[in-house]
């Protein structure tokens, strides 16, 4: 039985070219139940969390005068990478729920890029789930999309040259990973993994079935890469958390050791016999 982890958007800001972007926001994703960890093999490294940042929104060109009315605009939705890598290798699948008006209004995408085009009129919120390979995480996130058709300054005509981009920002954060999953994704460019202590000894990494040089695609070239906003403080936001996360484990370490230090100081008065 899969569980869902709700995530809603974080309130627009409009931008000097008309687009619309979030702020910046992280989602941990919750440890998986005990019978999940039983059913798999792998271990899980502990004081370590690693973190894939996601871009998802959409971007809509109107048609023109000579469109007919019921299909004013073509639109495309999607889910990317912040800086437009391949997420295939984490994201096994992403289902969008569109409007209830739509042919087959639940569309599944089961390689990336994860997006799907479509024409209409009107602006509704689109359901948009991220389904995990298993080494990842057994749990599915539920995020939310309005979109957007018509730009907030509606003084004269809509261009058919310039869309309407809306896009937000979000980092899924994945606490103690599983070990086959981080020996996959220490190296991939879509993950932010921290520098990882020395004790801990990485399996050789396996590729998920459904990942390979084939199905690889990054949206680098993608044709409305142009329109794609600029996260670049984000980047730079990211390389704070990922120091942050070291720091952190450091001091979970630290705050282990000393409680084991502690827990040893009572022993050693008792066979002493003398009251320090």
């Amino acid at each position: 039985m899969s569980h869902s982890v709700p995530l809603r958007k974080q309130v627009d800001h409009q931008l000097d070219d008309g687009s619309s972007a979030t702020k910046l926001s992280r989602l941990k994703i919750g440890l998986p139940s005990e019978d999940a960890d039983k059913k798999n093999s792998n271990k899980r490294v502990k004081d370590v969390e690693i973190c894939v940042p996601i871009v998802y929104g959409s971007i809509a060109f109107y048609l023109g005068r000579k469109a007919s009315e019921s299909q004013s605009h073509r639109w495309t939705v999607y889910v990317r990478g912040a800086s437009n890598e391949d997420l295939g290798a984490v994201i096994k699948r992403v289902v969008f729920q569109l409007h209830p008006s739509f042919s087959n209004p639940t569309r599944a995408i089961d390689s990336p890029p994860f997006e799907l085009s479509e024409c209409g009129w009107g602006e509704f919120e689109i359901a948009i789930t991220l389904f995990f390979h298993n080494d990842v995480c057994e749990k599915q996130l539920d995020l939310y999309h309005h979109l957007k058709l018509y730009p907030e300054d509606e003084a004269g005509p809509q261009s058919t040259k310039k869309p309407v981009v809306v896009e937000s920002y979000n980092e899924i954060v994945f606490p103690e990973p599983n070990e086959a999953f981080l020996a996959r994704v220490q190296n991939h460019p879509a993950v932010i993994v921290p520098r990882l202590p020395a004790s801990v000894h990485l399996p050789s990494p396996v590729p998920v079935e459904s990942v390979n040089e084939k199905d690889r695609a990054d949206t680098k070239d993608h044709p409305l890469s142009q329109w794609f906003l600029n996260f670049s403080e984000a980047d730079e936001l990211l390389k704070l958390a990922a120091a942050r996360q070291e720091v952190q484990a450091h001091i979970v370490k630290l705050r282990r050791q000393l409680s084991l230090m502690e827990g040893l100081t009572p022993m050693s008065k008792a066979a002493s016999g003398y009251d320090l």
